[in-house]
């Protein structure tokens, strides 16, 4: 059997139990109805046909549940089938309880053929499916041992032209192997001799240049010796004029210190003269002025000291805080 049989027999399967189901669900409501108006309020009489279809939604779900599971080849326990049985043997007492009451046996019967049918058919096409589901398995289950025993074959039957042109290979890359190793002989003979001779040639070379690179080491030795004696030279020469520089230096801070001393000396022995008597000679009153200035006397105190006038005094000054401002006009000015 194949695939579409198989499917095709599951939908005559499915089609057949729903049918029963609808119309086991439609009798027991057109039967169950009265019965539940009968022992209802009469304000709710609206209500009666709730219970039967409560009762056939159940049965709805179990059948579909089962349905499902019997695809997937699972089992839902023990629930499941406590649920189916009670629905069915509810959907029973309630189609057979009115002609029970009427103690009417010809209407308790008929009346549970159709709960009996659908009890009997929910149970036989949940049994029918889970037939199916496991000869479809065992059907799948050969048709893949089959399939692995076909694909095994061609792997094998591929194995085998693959090993056989392996050796195929093998074989042409042995001669092949064999003919590059002849030439790589003959070609290591040849790279052996020019090899040789290429040692033979750089050890030649290589002494001429020791030899050219003794003699400019030699030549450079020369030369750096030849540059620390000139820059040992030069660092004497160096030293020796910074000793006559510092001694030269030195000589003149003690000439200018005696120059100083003297200029000091001679300052304050102009100074020390006291007032002059009378106007001094121009050569002598421009020195005292000048001792004066250098003291930061008053101008009129270096006027005293050399018996010239203050304007004259005042020029002087200033030719020696400004040289050449004009302190010679303000001197001719003063005469």
């Amino acid at each position: 059997m194949n695939g579409v049989q198989t499917r095709s027999a599951e939908r005559a399967l499915s089609s057949g139990t729903w049918l029963i189901v609808s119309g086991a669900m439609l009798y027991s409501i057109l039967t169950v109805t009265p019965l539940m108006a009968q022992h209802t309020a009469d304000q709710w009489d609206w209500t009666a046909p709730i219970l039967p279809l409560v009762v056939d939604a159940a049965v709805v779900i179990v059948v579909k549940l089962d349905d499902v599971l019997a695809r997937l080849g699972g089992h839902g326990g023990r629930w499941p089938i406590t649920l189916r049985w009670m629905t069915g043997l509810m959907t029973l007492a309630l189609n057979t309880a009115d002609s029970a009451l009427k103690k009417d046996l010809v209407g308790v019967a008929v009346h549970a053929v159709a709960p009996l049918l659908l009890i009997v058919t929910a149970e036989t096409s949940l049994a029918y499916r889970r037939a199916i589901a496991a000869a479809v398995a065992r059907l799948e289950e050969q048709r893949r041992t089959e399939h692995a025993a076909a694909e095994q074959a061609a792997r094998e039957r591929a194995e085998d032209a693959r090993r056989q042109a392996r050796e195929e290979r093998e074989h042409a890359a042995m001669l092949a192997r064999e003919q590059r190793e002849h030439e790589a002989a003959l070609a290591r003979e040849q790279t052996e001799r020019e090899e040789r001779r290429w040692r033979e040639e750089q050890e030649r070379q290589a002494a001429l240049e020791a030899a050219e690179r003794a003699e400019r080491e030699r030549r450079e030795r020369e030369r750096e010796q030849r540059e620390q004696a000139r820059e040992q030279a030069e660092r004497e020469a160096a030293a020796r004029r910074a000793c006559e520089r510092a001694e030269r230096e030195a000589r003149e801070r003690r000439e200018q210190a005696e120059r100083e001393q003297r200029a000091e000396r001679e300052r304050a022995m102009l100074l020390s003269r006291g007032p002059a008597e009378g106007k001094l000679p121009e050569g002598e009153a421009r020195a005292i002025v000048a001792a004066a200035f250098g003291a930061e006397l008053s101008v009129r105190s270096a006027a005293e000291l050399c018996g010239w006038s203050v304007g004259w005094v005042s020029a002087r000054y200033a030719e020696h805080r400004d040289p050449g401002s004009g302190g010679a006009e303000l001197a001719i000015a003063s005469r």
